[in-house]
């Protein structure tokens, strides 16, 4: 059976972040997508100037109303959220989580908790990373933070897999059932390799690729929604994550080979249903 997602994030006319990085990749996987805009800019922020408007929250949760008048949102199997770039918006976001539940008590929430990154700190609006903390992520049964992330989430500081394993449980404790951490950097592995890392009651499992030499604004958008994709089709989170984890690198090295400054989506697209490089999953427990 087709699986829907209701998809909360941010949109670009040019480029590929937000849902203009998730939708199409959700839908050549077959999954009915209903993206509900946060923004809707010319390009992502990182290009340094960017034009168009931030929708309030009230035009965000018309959206969602709008949706619910055509008696259709007990059809959604998961909502999917990321950047939130104010509180009253992430608000809204939680209230329609609610009302999907209500309708719907076996969807599911993913939320990719943007907040900052390895290198950069945090780049989120202030008071953000708080409410994601406090609010947003408890709320969530997936979650798919960054290294970064995961540690301004639990307050510590992981440089080990077991300190990393450690804080996706105590993290997990907060209300989240699956958590994917979708990039490690380990004191104790090779610098030219990048590590994903998924903890739930299920287990423990790791997957390592080849560090490429460009990061690319979006990728995390595109983990994000793939990730929740596997998992709503069966698969068990570990092997979610490699899937995942294939898909992207090989999304990724297809990007880099082209010198394109954007994610290829489109030219690639083959990368994300048979992906070109497959990394072993290791379970660890």
């Amino acid at each position: 059976m087709t699986k829907t997602i209701l998809s909360i994030q941010s949109s670009v006319a040019y480029g590929h972040v937000g849902n203009s990085a998730a939708t199409f990749p959700l839908m050549r996987l077959g999954v009915r997508v209903w993206p509900v805009l946060t923004v809707h800019f010319s390009n992502h922020t990182g290009y340094g100037a960017w034009r168009g408007p931030l929708l309030a929250a009230t035009d965000i949760a018309e959206v969602i109303a709008g949706i619910n008048d055509r008696g259709v949102l007990d059809q959604v199997d998961a909502v999917l959220s990321g950047y939130q770039g104010a509180e009253a918006v992430g608000a809204e976001i939680l209230k329609a989580v609610d009302q999907v539940k209500g309708l719907n008590p076996a969807a599911v929430y993913c939320c990719d908790p943007v907040i900052g990154d390895v290198g950069r700190g945090i780049y989120v609006r202030e008071g953000i990373p708080e409410f994601m903390r406090d609010q947003v992520v408890p709320h969530a049964q997936i979650v798919t933070p960054n290294h970064f992330e995961l540690d301004f989430l639990t307050g510590r500081t992981t440089t080990t897999l077991e300190e990393v394993i450690d804080a996706a449980q105590a993290l997990r404790a907060t209300g989240p059932e699956i958590v994917l951490v979708t990039s490690t950097v380990l004191d104790e592995r090779d610098a030219d390799q990048i590590t994903m890392i998924t903890v739930s009651s299920d287990g423990v499992w790791q997957v390592s690729t080849p560090r490429l030499e460009r990061n690319f604004t979006g990728s995390g958008d595109v983990t994000a929604a793939l990730f929740l994709a596997h998992l709503l089709s069966g698969t068990d989170p570990g092997a979610a994550m490699g899937r995942t984890a294939d898909a992207i690198y090989s999304l990724l090295a297809a990007t880099t080979a082209a010198g394109s400054p954007e994610l290829m989506l489109v030219e690639a697209q083959s990368e994300l249903v048979s992906p070109s490089h497959h990394f072993e999953v290791e379970r660890l427990r």
